[in-house]
């Protein structure tokens, strides 16, 4: 042991006196030492504190403090970091012959216990000598001491005081990309110390990802005083480092960097991006565009009095049964690392934003446990089945869709989690099909504040067509026959690079003329329709004609967002606008119906009702029967179908009500 000792001291005092002396004057409490150097000094050593962390940590520490430094190293710490590959351990295969092994784990924080006071040395009195001694606690249980080390007595023994420090509990699960069609493995992990400070905190709640090095240990579990002989496993930790800076995961080599740049200089890009995205899916070309964008995603914008402005894409896919919606889902949330697909019927508010939960056993008291959307962060979220999504549940994704954030205050925790999401949703309508002449609002149980916050929304119609039909049914064919035929341009693998490589190095500045020309557009939609009813675009859209320049320039890396990126931007938006609000009756594009609200030419028709029982109360009385109403309604061109449907639309919004059958009145 002295011998192990004294090569600990040697080792630290050769790689690791001036970082001791550093971090003693910042008033740190530990130090970070890389493994690899220990390996390199004494590789028998390492080995030993690979299979023995349990003797040998405390002697390193005490190594530590016989080091000629300044005072104020008592309590100090060695973080050990950067284990070799063979003591990094996949979360699922840890197994019993792991327990007392010093070993490394990678996942995503899924839930989080409050930081709470432990005992670690309990101070007791003999009530003969009343001599003072101290029992280190090494169990969640207090244990006391059998007999008074001075005197030899066996009584029972009173705690007079206790040495304290932090402690907190999260769960750590498997990454997306490693637990890929199966449940994700789970783990629980203990930090103690300078690993709870304020700062650490944030760095351990949900949604973040950690590589976490430490000793796996037993937890023995009690039913009614009596001991199970099934144990729980967890981490004693040693060292936290956070792995979780954007698209870190995915790594670019001098090669593919030199292959990037000339795919960026292509003036084909855009086409073959496109094409690389779900080519066994025939068409949706506007569509393909659209998400391509959302995968590059727009710059996220601070400004100097604290607003900020999201740069991620929202996008909706509203349409009929059979066009391959959830299979674009399903494929676009692969190509991102942290991407994550979920489906509305098995999906709720806390599933998505965060939830607290109750976890007695092993975190004691109310923990938070963070859902897709945190989980996802710097991500993508694809939700299929988005109108089957409870109402309830539908309200609690407002501030993740605009603000990004996920705030939760129940039981007591108050906590605020990042959600950088970018949300691709599939719906389907009430009644199956898609029909342009009705809104959004009319085929959708979504409210139209969320519905305001998709960037794109688009339908997919299934319409017959016999020159389309016949090429989609060949292009099936194909795939079945010569799947070859439809192999991607640009690879997956490649392609999540380029993605990455774009997102982490492209962060282009609008130029005068891109801004010129998206104010133009802006004033030229408004000014078609001024003097009417009728809005074709509003600020909300502007928004993400700016997100969208911006997606279009990370694509070619280019430092500033150009005038052709505008142009790719509008035609975007021009076709979202076209799909889903373009008003019939009135002939015009009208973004109320886009948006899920009451288009221009259902508005007028609602004033005319509501003006017709205003006429007709000064001859008939309060109460109007409807025959009356509705003959009123027909010499002002009201056909009786829309005539039921505008008064189911006033009843609903309290604006008239029925006091007998066939009669209506005014609220």
């Amino acid at each position: 042991m002295d011998n192990e000792q004294e090569r600990f001291e040697e080792f630290l005092r050769q790689f690791y006196e001036q970082d001791l002396l550093t971090a003693t004057r910042e008033g740190k409490k530990s130090i970070a030492v890389d493994f690899s150097n220990l390996d390199k000094f004494d590789p028998e050593l390492a080995d030993k504190l690979l299979n023995e962390p349990e003797r040998l940590l405390p002697i390193v520490n005490f190594a530590l403090r016989e080091l000629d430094v300044p005072e104020g190293t008592e309590g100090f710490k060695v973080r050990f970091i950067n284990l070799p590959e063979s003591a990094t351990i996949r979360i699922r295969s840890l197994r019993s012959e792991h327990i007392g092994k010093f070993i490394a784990v990678e996942g995503t924080v899924r839930r989080a216990s409050e930081v709470r006071p432990e005992i670690s040395i309990a101070i007791f009195q003999c009530p003969e000598c009343t001599a003072k001694f101290g029992v280190e606690q090494k169990e969640r249980m207090l244990n006391g001491p059998v007999a008074c080390p001075e005197c030899g007595i066996k009584a029972r023994f009173d705690m007079v005081d206790r040495k304290l420090y932090d402690s907190r509990v999260i769960t750590l699960e498997e990454p997306y990309e490693t637990a890929s069609g199966e449940r994700p493995g789970e783990v629980n992990i203990s930090m103690k110390e300078d690993l709870t400070t304020p700062d650490m905190q944030r760095k351990t709640d949900p949604g973040n990802r950690l590589k976490i090095v430490g000793i796996v240990k037993e937890l023995h579990r009690m039913i009614k005083g009596r001991m199970k002989t099934q144990m729980e496993m967890f981490i004693e930790t040693n060292s936290i480092e956070s792995t979780d800076v954007e698209w870190e995961e995915v790594n670019t080599t001098a090669q593919d960097e030199e292959k990037i740049m000339e795919f960026a200089a292509d003036p084909e890009i855009y086409k073959k991006l496109r094409e690389s995205l779900a080519p066994s899916i025939y068409g949706l070309g506007e569509i393909k565009d659209a998400i391509i964008l959302q995968l590059f995603g727009g710059v996220r914008h601070k400004f100097p009095d604290g607003t900020k402005i999201r740069g991620d894409i929202h996008v909706l896919l509203l349409g009929d049964p059979g066009v391959a919606k959830s299979q674009l889902l399903k494929l676009t949330s692969s190509i991102i690392p942290r991407g994550k697909y979920v489906s509305g019927r098995g999906a709720t508010g806390a599933g998505l934003t965060a939830t607290v939960v109750k976890d007695e056993e092993l975190m004691g008291g109310w923990v938070l446990e963070a859902g897709a959307m945190v989980l996802a962060n710097k991500g993508i979220m694809a939700i299929d089945e988005f109108d089957k999504i409870s109402v309830e549940d539908q309200v609690a994704m407002h501030e993740a869709l605009e603000q990004q954030t996920v705030s939760i205050a129940k039981a007591s925790i108050v906590a605020t989690l990042p959600a950088q999401v970018s949300v691709l949703a599939g719906a389907n309508p009430k009644f199956s099909r898609f029909d342009p002449y009705k809104s959004i609002a009319e085929q959708l149980t979504i409210p139209d504040t969320l519905l305001s916050r998709f960037d794109l929304k688009f339908a997919l119609r299934d319409i017959p067509d016999p020159v389309k039909d016949e090429k989609l049914a060949a292009h099936i064919l194909e795939t079945r026959l010569a799947p070859e035929k439809v192999e991607p341009l640009i690879k997956p693998e490649f392609l999540r690079k380029y993605i990455a490589y774009c997102r982490k190095n492209a962060h282009p500045i609008m130029t005068r003329e891109a801004a010129e020309r998206l104010k133009q557009f802006y004033l030229t939609m408004r000014s078609l329709y001024s003097g009417s009813n009728t809005v074709a675009i509003t600020l909300r859209q502007n928004e993400a004609l700016i997100r969208l320049s911006e997606a279009s320039a990370k694509i070619r890396l280019s430092p500033t967002v150009e005038v052709q990126d505008a142009e790719r931007a509008i035609n975007v938006m021009q076709e979202s606008i076209k799909q889903l609000g373009y008003d019939y009756e009135t002939g015009k594009l009208d973004v109320d119906k886009l948006e899920g609200g009451t288009p221009a030419s259902q508005r007028t028709k609602i004033t005319m009702i509501l003006d017709l029982i205003g006429k007709l109360e000064k001859s008939l009385g309060k109460q109007i029967p409807k025959e009356e109403l509705l003959a009123a309604a027909e010499d002002e061109g009201i056909n009786e179908k829309d005539f039921e449907e505008l008064l189911q639309r006033l009843k609903r919004e309290g604006m008239i009500f029925e006091p007998r059958t066939g009669f209506v009145q005014k609220i």
